[in-house]
C-alpha cells in the first residue's frame, strides 16, 4: 500500500516496530554489559565491539575507526580516548604521516576483544535456540527492510550473513 492510499474499512495503526527494536537492542546491550562484567570488563559502551573487532585486525587510523562506527572524527576520538583510559588501545602518530593518528589494540584490549566476540557468539547461539530457522529468516528480512540508508544496506550485506548462509 502506498502512503496516502484510501482503503476500505477501519484504519489500523502501524505496528510499532521501532519501539520493539529499541527495546530489543537495549536488552541485548544490557545483557552484553552484564556478561562482559563476568569476564572482568566493566564500562561496556555500544561502539566497543565495532572498534575492538576492527583493531583486532591490526592498527587503524582514527578516521577509519570513525567510519566503522559511522561517526565523526571527533566522536571517534572520544570513543578511542575512553578505550585508551581503560587500557584497551593506545594511540600514536603514524611514523610515515604525522597528521595521522594510529590506534592499536593492547594485550588487555586483545582479551577484551575476545570476550566481546565470545559474548556476541553466545547471545547469537542462544537466540537461535529460542526461535525456528524460519523465524530467524523472517526477522532477518524485516531488519534488513528497516535499513533505509543505502550505505548501511550495503554494509549489512557485506558484514552480516543471512541465516543459513555460511559462505560470508
Amino acid at each position: 500500500m502506498q502512503y496516502g492510499a484510501v482503503v476500505d474499512g477501519p484504519s489500523t495503526p502501524p505496528y510499532p516496530f521501532g519501539d520493539l527494536l529499541a527495546l530489543a537492542r537495549l536488552s541485548w546491550l544490557r545483557e552484553m554489559s552484564a556478561r562482559l562484567g563476568e569476564f572482568g570488563f566493566t564500562g561496556f559502551s555500544r561502539g566497543d565491539s565495532a572498534v575492538m573487532r576492527l583493531l583486532a585486525g591490526g592498527p587503524a587510523p582514527l578516521g577509519r575507526v570513525g567510519t566503522s562506527l559511522g561517526v565523526s572524527r571527533q566522536a571517534a576520538r572520544k570513543a578511542v580516548d575512553r578505550l585508551e583510559r581503560e587500557g584497551f588501545v593506545r594511540t600514536a602518530r603514524d611514523p610515515e604521516d604525522a597528521r595521522v593518528i594510529l590506534v592499536a589494540i593492547t594485550s588487555r584490549g586483545t582479551r577484551y576483544a575476545a570476550a566481546l566476540v565470545e559474548v556476541i557468539a553466545s547471545l547469537n547461539r542462544e537466540l537461535a535456540e529460542r526461535v525456528s530457522q524460519a523465524q530467524l529468516e523472517s526477522a532477518d528480512a524485516v531488519l534488513r527492510a528497516s535499513i533505509i540508508d543505502p550505505v548501511l544496506v550495503e554494509r549489512a550485506d557485506v558484514l552480516v550473513a543471512r541465516p543459513g548462509d555460511h559462505e560470508h
